[in-house]
């Protein structure tokens, strides 16, 4: 498939988005932290106020049932930016497993504007590293990349009452740049039509910062730590070009072994210059090498794209 030019890439993604489509947990009180820590896949109860990772949040079988930006806003208040459709059985989930710990949780969206920072509007810096200015967190997120070009990608986040920088109140980038930028960054968060089909791994997360393998337990922790450990690894998520519509959820196949899928589509977007459509689909290995094709071993053959980091290394 032909590919943007850089020029072409970099003009399309450059701005501010509007992202009606995600939302926020609050987690407030002395034991916020300490809670979220054992429950999340990454450590909280080290992480600096002011700053941000990313973190996902698994089942008993290590199968994400959600993941997010963590940002600690102040000693005793997190916040978990998430998809919202995800958000309200989220914050179900977690409430369950609060008993006596000293916090509340709540559906914060509303007190909170969150928008994403595209090329110029995003600052340079190390993926996660975050800015504060007033009561405005701004989060380096992975960049956008197609072949060697890569654009800057940010999340801003502010009170609802919190004024807006002039230059973001131009017409918005439509929110279907923002998951284009997204895929091509090969970091998603979680939403409703994968709820539990993956390990972190087979997202990448664990190359990305959203697994720490050093802290304490956590639900499934078992799982992820021994799928990484003891070299078990079979799926890994890939960047994928495709000729054809793909949706979150839909199923991949290999002619090597036609009967069943191999892979699941985890996110994808439409280019905007009509070429067809970028997406991130995590399958098998072998699979991955012997190509993969959309919807039925006799689909559309989906072509592999380089991911913009590095995985790691089986430990």
């Amino acid at each position: 498939m032909p590919q943007p030019q850089a020029a072409e890439f970099t003009a399309l993604l450059d701005g501010v988005c509007l992202l009606p489509h995600w939302g926020v947990i609050q987690a407030q009180g002395e034991d916020a932290a300490s809670f979220l820590h054992n429950q999340l896949t990454n450590d909280v109860l080290l992480l600096p106020v002011g700053q941000a990772r990313l973190a996902a949040f698994c089942n008993a079988k290590g199968r994400m049932q959600a993941s997010f930006v963590v940002v600690k806003t102040a000693p005793d208040t997190v916040l978990l930016v998430m998809p919202q459709d995800l958000l309200a059985q989220t914050l179900k989930r977690l409430s369950m497993f609060v008993l006596r710990a000293k916090l509340k949780l709540s559906d914060a969206t509303a007190q909170w504007q969150l928008r994403g920072l595209l090329g110029a509007a995003a600052p340079s810096g190390s993926p996660w590293a975050t800015t504060v200015e007033g009561a405005a967190h701004t989060v380096v997120l992975y960049p956008a990349a197609l072949g060697d070009v890569q654009v800057p990608r940010a999340l801003w986040l502010a009170p609802t009452d919190a004024p807006v920088p002039a230059a973001w109140r131009t017409p918005a980038l439509p929110m279907e740049r923002w998951t284009w930028a997204e895929v091509l960054s090969a970091v998603p968060l979680l939403t409703q039509p994968v709820f539990e089909a993956f390990v972190p791994q087979m997202l990448n997360y664990e190359s990305v910062g959203g697994v720490n393998f050093k802290k304490g337990c956590y639900p499934g922790q078992e799982v992820v730590a021994r799928s990484q450990f003891r070299g078990t690894l079979k799926r890994r998520m890939a960047h994928v070009a495709s000729p054809v519509s793909l949706v979150v959820g839909q199923e991949v196949f290999t002619p090597a072994d036609p009967e069943q899928a191999c892979g699941t589509v985890v996110l994808s977007a439409a280019r905007p210059d009509g070429q067809g459509w970028d997406a991130l689909v995590s399958g098998t290995l072998d699979s991955m090498q012997a190509g993969w094709h959309a919807g039925s071993a006799q689909g559309e053959p989906l072509e592999l794209l380089p991911l913009p980091y590095a995985l790691l290394d089986d430990l």
